[in-house]
């Protein structure tokens, strides 16, 4: 369940989005420029860069500005850890046939907000989570392909058997498209589809809400 914060009037400053810094624009020798590289396609410094900063801004303007920014200190790895993980779970849904079109993700956004308590609320919810308000409608769309690719293999996300079966599609997935990620932020892991440390490795669902039937 979502938690009530304490309010802090922050207002967003140089020091607000320096407390995790931006990343500068070298690569690796192999692929400069390059955060990562997801099948021969560049994931690159600077599109994780102007990711990165949208969510610092949306916090900042945030009241609880300061302690988004504490609870979502390596924004940068997990931004990248999502960002790759999406185009894993793109080629995996629809090698599978698995598709999601706008009026599912309006339908299942429509009732989170309502069980949220609103669309503000919601976005708050999101944002905790690192994931600024522009990116909520593809977070969302990324949600429902998981679920889709879930039913379509016959895995239960709710069980450890059904989450293990959904993890080794999306390994196989995966080692198809030769991930190579800058060593600056750590190496993929193929057979738990995720970066490093990332915290998370699948798609965090929004507090409070739950999934359509």
């Amino acid at each position: 369940m979502f938690r009530r914060r304490t309010a802090l009037s922050v207002s967003l400053t140089a020091g607000l989005l320096a407390a995790v810094p931006l990343l500068t624009a070298c690569g690796s020798e192999a692929h400069p420029g390059a955060a990562a590289i997801v099948d021969g396609k560049r994931i690159t410094v600077s599109q994780l860069q102007a990711k990165v900063k949208d969510v610092r801004e949306a916090q900042g303007r945030s009241p609880q500005g300061a302690e988004l920014v504490a609870s979502t200190g390596r924004l940068s790895l997990a931004t990248l850890n999502g960002m790759i993980f999406d185009r894993v779970l793109e080629r995996g849904a629809r090698k599978a046939g698995v598709t999601v079109d706008r009026d599912d993700v309006q339908k299942w956004r429509s009732a989170a907000e309502e069980r949220a308590g609103g669309a503000a609320r919601l976005r708050a919810m999101w944002l905790q989570q690192g994931i600024a308000p522009d990116a909520i409608d593809a977070t969302v769309r990324n949600q429902l392909l998981l679920d889709g690719l879930a039913k379509k293999i016959g895995a239960d996300r709710g069980s450890p058997q059904g989450q293990q079966k959904l993890a080794d599609a999306l390994a196989t997935t995966s080692r198809a498209m030769g991930i190579d990620v800058n060593p600056r932020f750590g190496k993929w892991n193929d057979k738990q589809v995720i970066l490093g440390q990332a915290k998370d490795p699948w798609i965090t669902k929004a507090p409070a809400t739950k999934q359509q039937a």
